[in-house]
Formats: structure tokens, sequence, C-alpha cells
């Protein structure tokens, strides 16, 4: 094929959203609410935080980042489905196109990060509590954040120059509900067979990496909590550590099944790109206010003041 001679695609159409054209009113309703709750749940979670004293640690200052990273993560894909509903236009430019996998591709990154450094933070109050407060310190947090944001800029920005190398001629149909690195790369009329490997190590480098801290982080926690002789302490430890591999487990899993393979395109793909960018937003705050008693007590705390003060 002789790529140079043909008109470059400069629009795509996303097909996700045709799935169900008999359902379009009642989806675009549960999408909103949705993306609703996603909103104030995480809102919630992050004024909490940032107001509540007894939350002012290394711990709820993490799970307040999570909340940013989740809020911006879903509105990188929600907001512009609920316009593709309401517009019947689901039309999208190579440039917009390119943009929402940039940031989300950031966004997932950072998150897969946290999500490690959260870890780190519960091995180090659970297995040195003794150290806790001068290894994760107020700059240590700073530095851990900062760190996030990096590496998930640079793998964004590789994940980006990667797909600017691919030639689109036609189709120009998207089979899926926003723009990602396998549905754009099943429509390139490029070789893509070097490309591939590098988008595949890229992210296979994030997720290893992170998935070697996160075996060795719950190694030491479960070393220590069976070591351990109080049974409230080892009580305590095993609901956050819970909490955390919930989440752990709704994100990474569905971001393995996607990115860690070859670009080809599965029915199954659509179905699973849900939880990593809607339901695991939603579900966060649910699993971390319901199984974590002081986030619980502060936000009605926070709730019964505000309360108090308008009346």
């Amino acid at each position: 094929m002789n790529v140079t001679n043909q008109q470059n695609v400069e629009e795509f159409t996303l097909l996700g959203l045709d799935t169900f054209p008999s359902l379009s009113v009642a989806l675009f309703i549960l999408l909103f609410l949705v993306y609703l709750l996603i909103l104030l749940g995480n809102l919630l979670i992050m004024v909490t935080v940032h107001c509540e004293v007894r939350l002012h640690s290394a711990m709820y200052y993490f799970l307040s980042r999570l909340s940013l990273v989740d809020l911006c993560y879903a509105s990188v894909t929600v907001p512009r489905m609920l316009v593709d509903f309401v517009s019947q236009k689901t039309t999208i430019s190579l440039h917009a196109c390119i943009t929402q996998l940039f940031f989300l591709h950031f966004f997932a990154g950072t998150e897969c990060i946290l999500l490690t450094v959260m870890a780190y933070d519960r091995y180090v109050a659970i297995c040195n509590p003794l150290r806790y407060s001068s290894i994760m310190n107020r700059t240590s947090c700073y530095l851990l954040e900062a760190l996030c944001w990096a590496v998930s800029f640079f793998h964004s920005i590789i994940q980006i120059i990667l797909t600017c190398q691919l030639k689109f001629c036609g189709p120009n149909a998207i089979d899926h509900f926003f723009c990602d690195i396998h549905p754009l790369s099943v429509l390139s009329c490029s070789d893509i067979f070097i490309i591939e490997i590098v988008f595949v190590a890229n992210s296979g480098l994030i997720s290893v990496l992170c998935f070697i801290v996160l075996l060795v982080s719950y190694m030491g926690i479960i070393r220590t909590v069976v070591n351990s002789k109080s049974a409230e302490g080892s009580g305590k430890a095993f609901s956050t550590c819970a909490s955390h591999l919930t989440v752990v487990t709704l994100f990474f899993a569905p971001c393995v099944f996607i990115y860690l393979r070859p670009s080809v395109s599965y029915g199954a793909d659509k179905m699973v790109s849900i939880f990593y960018t809607m339901l695991t937003p939603l579900l966060n705050p649910i699993i971390y206010t319901l199984r974590n008693k002081e986030v619980k007590t502060a936000i009605r705390s926070f709730l019964g003041k505000r309360l108090c003060w308008r009346n």
C-alpha cells in the first residue's frame, strides 16, 4: 500500500455509543448520574481531608490525591460521551483524539504509581511504626507525589510521540467509547510492529515496576501482621490493606488485560474499559469510606459542622 499517496484521516467516528441506540436516553441518564456521583464522592473526600485535622497524615494526603486523580480521570472521557449522547454527533478530530489519549494515559499512569506509593506508605506505617513520622513526613509526601506526576507525564508523552508516527488512511470508525492506543492502532495503515512493541514495553514497564513494589510491600505487611501479637492492630491493618487491595485489583486487572498485549480489537475491550475509567473512580470513595472508620467519622463531623454553620 502506498500510504504517501493517500489522504490522511483527520476525523474519527466513535462507534461505542451506537451499540445500543434504542437505550440512548437511559444510558445518558445513567452515565450522568454516575459522573455526578464520581464528582460528589471524590470532592467530598478531598474537602474532608483538607478541612479535618485528624486526617492530616500521609495516608489521607495520598487518599485525597487519589480522589483528585480519579475525578480528573473520569472527566477525560465521560463529559465527551455525555455531549455525544445529546448532540448525536460522535465524531472527534485527530488532534482532539490525541489530546484525549494523552490525558487518559497521564491520569491512568498517575493513579497506577500513586496506588503503589500508598502501598509503600502502609508498609512503612505497619512495619516501621516508630519511624513512620520521620520517613513519611510532609517533604516526602510532596516528593512522592511529584514523582507520580513526572513519571506519568513522560509515560504519556512517549505514547503520544508513538501515536503521532501512525498514518491513518481509512476507515475512520473507532469501535470504542473514546480514543485509546489499541482502537487507533488497528485503524493505522502504517507498519506498527516496532511501535506496538514500544507501546507494550512502555505500559509494561510501569505495570511491572508497580507490581514488584506492591508485592514487596504487601509481603512485608502480611509478615508483620502475622507476627503481631495485637489482635486489634492486626484487624485494623488487615482492614486497611483489604481496602487498598480491592482498589488495586479493580484498577490493575482491566489495565493489564487491555495494555499488555498486541493491538487486537476485542469486543470485551469496551466493557473492560468501563471498569478503569468509570467504575473505579466511582467505587474508590465508597470503598475507602465504608472500610475506614476514621474517614467515616471525619465526613460525619465535616458535614455536621457545615449543617450547624448554615443553621
